[in-house]
């Protein structure tokens, strides 16, 4: 990453260097040295750092001059609301833009500096130690950017959460916004204790630029620091790691669907059956009464044209309602093995990333132990451990980007995918515009797999008003997966009757289908 923004000049930079040449004893050889690869490279670390900072603190100015007019002649209460989500839509973007450079300094020149950190004290270089100590706090300082903004921004998060679930006193949009402030308050904590532990870190580097007497104490307080929020972070993977096993059992016991409902589709099938053959016995008398000849018989050819018409329609709906059935059983498997599927991940990713917080938590251990007992020694076994962290939480986040933007990619590139039932899907765009888009990681994916099988769910759970296709039996079954999913009565502090009112309200709809996306993406 970078140092702050503010630029050094040339004559200033001239000025530190040359008392390291002295102190080198002046010769070309000392200053070749002294511009060593390592150097040089640790030097362009942070030209590039500074660059990308720039950058997205620009983003975000472009962007609130863009809205400075959106608040037109609203009234005073009106423009007081609209500004704060104002605000906090920037400082969101802006926390989205900081986070591949965030990204960038964990999970490469953090781990790069410790390295070279560790090879200048083998090599006693005091020039490589000062510059890897530079870039060191640069890396640190924008980690402390990129949290602090997170921390401002979660904080904003869990309060309109807050209000939103106070607002709801029950139903889907309770238990949607109840834990979302949960979550974002959770965020709020590691994010402010993230903050203080990078603080931490940008004292330990300083001491060492300025060779301060107490560099060892500021080194043992950053690495207890590390360790810390590396141990905090580490258990709430556990936390998340056990709901998401919880919620992939509950959905497990359901049981495969094809065997649930095999009760319900055999006698669906025997009706079909056996309306099947009351069309036929209806056309056997049709034709009997009209090679007929005698007294009435077109009045009971009249009542055996009604009679096989009759029983014509009543096959047709039978062979409409096993088919719609057995459509509904592979509905259901799908989306059953789509909610696995989604807690299965969820548990892989967060054990490469608690593991990854955890092995960075003991390279603190190592580092606070190292500070206290050998002062600023050579520490091979620390930056080994904040390497092998980095790159278990580098991983998951390449991961996650990566398919983020893949989802964003057939969003606007395949609409007809997963568009809503009956709706008219957006054009496609074009390949180019399609990736330009998938570049935009600042946009969640709105139109995707996972609104899809809410849906789904929706589809089948809802009441007859809303689903009147839908057998009864399917109904309870799809009723029990939302109870595993965690949107159940109890969650939405409802009685069991007026928990399945609201799955019968078009009013609830969309709260119900956001209430069960949110539900299939958490532990």
């Amino acid at each position: 990453m970078s140092t702050p923004i503010h630029r050094t000049s040339t004559r200033q930079s001239a000025a530190v260097l040359t008392p390291a040449r002295h102190r080198e004893g002046g010769s070309r050889t000392g200053s070749t040295s002294e511009r060593s690869p390592e150097r040089a490279f640790l030097e362009m670390q942070s030209r590039a750092g500074n660059r990308a900072t720039a950058a997205a603190v620009q983003r975000v100015r472009d962007t609130e001059r863009g809205k400075a007019a959106a608040d037109g002649d609203a009234s005073p209460g009106a423009k007081k609301k609209n500004y704060r989500d104002r605000i906090a839509a920037l400082l969101d973007r802006f926390k989205k833009n900081l986070e591949p450079i965030d990204t960038f300094i964990k999970g490469f020149q953090t781990p790069t500096n410790a390295a070279l950190t560790q090879q200048a004290a083998v090599a006693a270089n005091e020039g490589l130690k000062h510059s890897a100590a530079a870039s060191g706090t640069s890396a640190a300082s924008g980690n402390l950017l990129t949290e602090a903004a997170g921390t401002v921004v979660s904080g904003m998060d869990a309060y309109k959460n807050m209000k939103d679930a106070k607002k709801h006193e029950t139903g889907a949009d309770h238990h949607t916004a109840k834990k979302k402030a949960k979550t974002k308050g959770a965020d709020t904590v590691v994010s402010a204790a993230s903050s203080g532990s990078y603080s931490a870190a940008i004292a330990k580097e300083v001491t060492k630029i300025q060779k301060a007497a107490d560099a060892a104490v500021a080194s043992e307080a950053s690495g207890i620091a590390s360790a810390s929020i590396g141990a905090i972070k580490g258990m709430r993977s556990a936390f998340r790691i056990g709901g998401a096993a919880n919620k992939y059992k509950q959905v497990k016991k359901l049981g495969d669907p094809h065997l649930v409902q095999a009760g319900s589709l055999a006698r669906l099938n025997e009706s079909h059956e056996q309306a099947g053959w009351a069309a036929a016995e209806a056309y056997v008398a049709l034709d009997t009464y009209w090679k007929h000849e005698g007294p009435g018989q077109l009045e009971l050819v009249s009542e055996a044209i009604d009679a096989a018409w009759e029983a014509m329609g009543e096959a047709r709906d039978a062979a409409e309602n096993l088919q719609h059935a057995e459509n509904d059983v592979e509905k259901l498997s799908r989306v059953q093995q789509y909610a696995k599927k989604k807690q299965l991940t969820k548990i892989g990713k967060e054990t490469a990333g608690g593991g990854g917080e955890s092995v960075k938590a003991a390279a603190g251990v190592v580092t606070a132990v190292a500070a206290g007992t050998v002062g600023l020694a050579s520490n091979p076994v620390g930056w080994g451990l904040a390497g092998a962290g980095a790159g278990l939480v580098l991983g998951v986040t390449m991961y996650k980007a990566l398919r983020a933007a893949t989802k964003r990619y057939e969003e606007v590139h395949h609409p007809e995918r997963w568009a809503p039932q009956g709706e008219t899907p957006a054009e496609a765009a074009s390949r180019t515009e399609s990736l330009k888009h998938a570049m935009k990681f600042w946009k969640k994916v709105s139109k995707g797999e996972r609104q899809a099988m809410a849906r789904e769910i929706y589809a089948l759970a809802a009441g007859p008003d809303i689903s009147g296709n839908t057998t009864a039996e399917m109904r309870e079954s799809a009723r029990s997966l939302l109870i595993a999913l965690k949107c159940g009565p109890a969650k939405h502090k409802l009685e069991p009757d007026a928990w399945a009112e609201t799955l019968n309200d078009p009013a609830k709809t969309s709260g119900w289908i956001a209430e069960i996306a949110e539900q299939l993406a958490s532990g």
